[in-house]
């Protein structure tokens, strides 16, 4: 169990990756750019986050990603 009473999954490196662009205010379209891929990747990549993590947003998702370990802050 984890920080917040709920098994995770590990976060993949692209999907942290994903989480940091997420955590800096770019929108899937600008994080799309900035890693050669299509919006709708980045949005697959951000479901499946979600899912992994049982977050209700894209900022829950980093919210529970930081305190579950799986996202460091500097």
């Amino acid at each position: 169990m984890d920080v917040v009473g709920i098994a995770i999954e590990a976060l993949s490196t692209r999907e942290r990756e994903v989480l940091i662009h997420v955590m800096e205010g770019f929108s899937n379209r600008e994080i799309a750019g900035q890693l050669f891929v299509s919006p709708e990747t980045i949005k697959s990549h951000l479901t499946n986050i979600m899912s992994k993590l049982g977050a209700r947003d894209r900022t829950h998702a980093v919210v529970l990603a930081i305190r579950t370990n799986q996202l460091q802050v500097a």
